[in-house]
């Protein structure tokens, strides 16, 4: 099943935009249209501003009441860059909640499964909202740049259709996600918001824009609505920057002092007097998510930081932990308890997706490529104990496992003497003399059968990240960590510390977790989390590097330690490129995991033998990461345009 392609320009959608104004008393009553000109940065709902090494994300206001004044505006441009660009450098910490870095939703990717789905689920709740989802009589949607380009190995389009109807990626049952669009395709229809069906032609409705972006993001997409005369009544713009998390320009204004977020509610649903059960429109889960968001937006960080030096000092100061400063900041949100829970939870899933990949019994994975799934074996391997108890045969597989071979070299002298083998075809021509062979003799003499190093601990690492990533590329449930394409670091890491080193799991499992957020908090701030802006650095890259740092922690490492293990882990990964195989999360996806979970570990060992005083610090490597992303060619950026994805035959 396959989405067609539509001519790229379009009459009213590719030439305008609606924005929904409301009045003071809060209900829905004007629709206004103006022309996008989409390369003025003053027209850009979320602009790309880059200002003393980083990356910030400003913007307009959502709807500008004087028009005319637009011709006054090139002039000002600069000015308000400078100043917007001064007020986001002064106020916007690096600070997300752990349970934002670390979100449950599906496979295969975070930017192109989890976060289109959310923009769905954001879009069909606006409608909701604004009371005209029961005047939409048709939708169009639209995927640009990366999300189309990869969007079908990806999943993009059917997650798409799962958000506009109303499921989120923590709880939509995978199982039913095929099903459900397959029905799309044969009565061309689709129930926005899960209660109000509408005509929907897949193949004419959605448009995949292959060789056209969204000036603001890579990872651009447009839902637009229209009534029974055809007439717009409604579109925004999401663009899904990395992680699971969606942005758009009411996201932006909503949220002013951190713009990255991942609820399916971007407007505050409550004033401060309400409570969840003042609300009847939603759910009673859905009312409780939203109000809990709602007030986290309302407070600030308890102990800010914007770079590692920030919080490097601030340990220093207070006598903390990284954990420690990211747990008190999680109290400003949620209690004691809650935190904690919600911890052991995130934990419990990545552990499950392990064990389901360890588990499986699927063959191969879905996709052309027709990849086997490798955890399963790998996994029965490690528990048959073929590495062996000790003795000679200690780490050598038997003889079963490993046939003999025996001495060519003998035994292809032994036949050069039949002269009648040879004329009969039976032994192959030889160019090398009696003389070359006498001088091997003594040398290699003897061909001994393969061995095996005793390495388990590394290869559990190896299987845990390996049965992650198949699991996520069957669009099994794992947790983005801090992706989904490098949802396989971080719980190998994990796993392997439990339980080959730890002597205290519970705690552990809460140090390792929000000691790896807060590293990977300030790649988001600094950087990006998003392939499709920074290649594979940015995903597995910074798994490596969280994964580095926590385990360091864990170790018993200082915050110095811990920051000097995490900078090795990302300086080793700087210019990976992302260049997945037929637009698929599987190669070389899967085992890249695998090697990052390695690295992670090796990198800490090597910050633990220091002091934690080292030459590259780690917000000199995030810079670097940034710059790089920023230099590297697009078509290595999640586009399969360039790398592996055009030197490997898909058939």
């Amino acid at each position: 099943m396959s989405v067609s392609i539509r001519a790229l320009s379009r009459s009213v959608v590719a030439t305008s935009r609606v924005s929904i104004a409301a009045r003071a008393n809060g209900n829905f009553s004007v629709l206004k249209m103006r022309n996008a000109v989409r390369n003025d940065a003053s027209e850009i709902g979320m602009a790309r501003v880059v200002r003393h090494g980083r990356r910030g994300l400003s913007t307009t206001s959502a709807m500008p009441e004087a028009e005319p004044q637009r011709s006054h505006q090139s002039d000002k441009s600069a000015e308000a860059a400078d100043k917007s660009t001064a007020e986001h450098e002064s106020t916007n910490h690096a600070v997300v909640s752990t349970f934002d870095l670390f979100s449950i939703g599906v496979g295969p990717s975070s930017s192109h499964t989890v976060g289109p789905m959310r923009a769905g689920k954001i879009f069909a709740q606006d409608l909701v909202d604004h009371k005209i989802l029961s005047k939409v009589a048709s939708i169009k949607i639209d995927l640009y740049g990366s999300l189309a380009l990869t969007g079908i190995g990806h999943g993009t389009p059917n997650a798409t259709l799962m958000g506009l109807e109303g499921e989120m990626p923590e709880t939509v049952p995978t199982e039913t996600i095929i099903a459900r669009v397959e029905a799309m395709y044969e009565t061309n229809t689709i129930t926005l918001n899960g209660t109000h069906r509408i005509r929907f032609n897949p193949d004419k409705d959605m448009t995949l824009h292959y060789y056209e972006s969204l000036p603001q993001h890579p990872n651009g997409m447009r839902f637009t609505v229209f009534d029974t005369n055809g007439d717009m009544l409604a579109t925004n713009e999401y663009f899904s920057i990395g992680g699971g998390f969606v942005v758009n320009e009411k996201t932006q204004v909503a949220h002013g002092e951190n713009v990255f977020y991942r609820d399916t509610k971007h407007e505050p649903m409550y004033n401060s007097s309400s409570s969840p059960s003042s609300k009847t429109e939603c759910g009673p889960l859905e009312q409780a998510a939203m109000y809990e968001r709602t007030q986290q937006d309302l407070v600030t960080a308890a102990l800010p930081f914007r770079t590692g030096k920030d919080l490097i000092e601030m340990c220093e100061r207070e006598n903390l932990s990284i954990a420690e400063v990211v747990f008190l900041n999680e109290l400003q949100w949620r209690s004691r308890d809650d935190v904690v829970s919600s911890a052991y939870r995130i934990w419990n899933v990545m552990d499950d997706s392990i064990r389901r990949g360890c588990l499986s019994t699927e063959a191969k994975l879905p996709g052309r490529l027709n990849v086997s799934r490798r955890a399963p074996r790998l996994y029965q391997n490690l528990m048959r104990g073929i590495y062996g108890p000790g003795g000679s045969n200690q780490g050598q597989l038997s003889q079963t496992q490993s046939p003999a071979i025996t001495d060519g070299i003998q035994r292809m002298m032994a036949k050069t003497d039949d002269k009648h083998a040879i004329a009969k075809g039976e032994v192959p021509q030889t160019l090398l003399t009696t003389t070359q062979r006498t001088e091997l003799t003594g040398v290699f003499n003897k061909r001994r059968p393969a061995r095996r190093l005793l390495l388990p601990q590394l290869d559990y690492l190896s299987v845990y990240a390996i049965a992650v990533n198949e699991e996520n590329a069957a669009g099994g449930r794992v947790v983005t960590a801090p992706t989904n394409g490098a949802a396989g670091v971080i719980p190998a890491v994990l796993k392997y510390h439990l339980e080959f080193l730890s002597e205290d799991p519970s705690r552990d499992i809460l140090e390792f977790l929000f000691t790896s957020a807060a590293i990977g908090m300030l790649y988001k701030r600094g950087a990006s989390i998003s392939a499709a802006e920074m290649g594979c650095q940015g995903e597995v890259g910074v798994a490596c590097s969280m994964s580095a740092a926590a385990f360091a922690a864990v170790m018993g490492g200082t915050p110095a330690q811990v920051e000097n293990a995490a900078e090795i882990g990302m300086e080793h990964n700087l210019g990976l490129t992302c260049d997945p195989v037929d637009g698929l999360v599987q190669i070389p996806c899967i085992e890249r995991n695998a090697l990052g979970a390695v690295k992670a570990v090796t990198a800490a060992q090597l910050a633990l033998q220091g002091d934690g005083s080292h030459r590259v610090s780690l917000d000199q490597v995030i810079e670097t990461m940034r710059q790089t992303g920023q230099d590297m060619m697009s078509k290595y950026k999640e586009t399969s345009q360039g790398g592996l994805a055009v030197n490997v035959p898909i058939c």
